[in-house]
């Protein structure tokens, strides 16, 4: 990976191409709680309308996982399964037939669980979304923060990046 490098390497979530001269992809989430089907598929349903191509739902509970499975053949576009805090909840949208899961460097929980999404997404041919945002840096990075909160958002997801060619997964 070399920084400020356009990707040449191309993704799919979905049907929809990203990276490697792929044009933008308008991607939302929603604001519902995702196991509450009827709004949580209004909103996918208006968004879709409105042209985004991809929709992101937040899945930080077991009944969320268990709607995720209606969203997915119900949405009209590729749905990603957001993950904070729970590598066992990566896994099972994974299973659940999600078309990506986002995974945030600072709180999926080391090396080790990550490997573990890895293998379950390398099994799906799933692509992966690294989301490093300024709520949920590693610790060891929290003292660049305060000194440069761009630096250390960026070294996260490099973090990250080298961890996944490390298990030799090349799908985010």
């Amino acid at each position: 990976y070399t920084p400020g490098m356009a990707s040449a390497r191309q993704i799919h979530v979905g049907g929809v191409p990203i990276g490697g001269g792929a044009p933008v992809a308008v991607q939302t989430m929603t604001k519902t709680e995702t196991a509450n089907l009827g709004p949580t598929m209004d909103q996918i349903r208006r968004v879709a309308e409105a042209g985004a191509d991809i929709v992101r739902v937040a899945v930080p509970r077991e009944q969320d996982v268990e709607a995720l499975k209606t969203i997915v053949r119900d949405s009209p576009i590729p749905v990603i399964a957001d993950i904070h805090f729970n590598h066992t909840l990566a896994i099972k949208a994974i299973e659940a037939g999600a078309h990506c899961v986002r995974i945030n460097p600072g709180n999926i929980g080391g090396p080790e669980k990550v490997e573990q999404v890895v293998r379950a997404a390398k099994a799906k041919g799933m692509p992966m979304r690294i989301g490093a945002n300024s709520g949920s840096l590693p610790k060891h990075l929290e003292e660049l923060a305060q000194q440069d909160q761009a630096e250390a958002l960026v070294e996260a997801a490099l973090e990250e990046v080298r961890l996944l060619e490390q298990l030799d997964y090349r799908d985010f």
